[in-house]
């Protein structure tokens, strides 16, 4: 792992496409040091033909994205949850 990442806005684009809402705001907790924050504040390598997202606290894998042709494929598998806004009135 180098120190050649981004910050976790990048994400926005790319979920945006999976999700509703701007996913880069959403809360999420690191199922691995227990670290809470904004996605935005993970820190994304997106050098590879994937995009990986770690914490900044302990640099475990939180996500995973990848773009293939006709789908996205996601793994969560590194976040305990995520907690999202829901757009106005939507979940009233």
């Amino acid at each position: 792992m180098t120190d050649n990442y981004l910050d976790g806005n990048v994400l926005g684009g790319t979920l945006n496409s999976a999700f509703a809402v701007d996913v880069t705001g959403a809360q999420g907790r690191c199922a691995n040091c227990g670290n809470t924050g904004a996605l935005a504040t993970s820190r994304v390598y997106a050098q590879a033909a994937g995009t990986v997202a770690r914490c900044p606290a302990c640099g475990e894998v939180l996500l995973r994205v990848v773009n293939a042709p006709g789908r996205l494929l996601l793994d969560l598998r590194g976040l305990s949850f995520l907690e999202l806004s829901s757009p106005e009135g939507a979940m009233q």
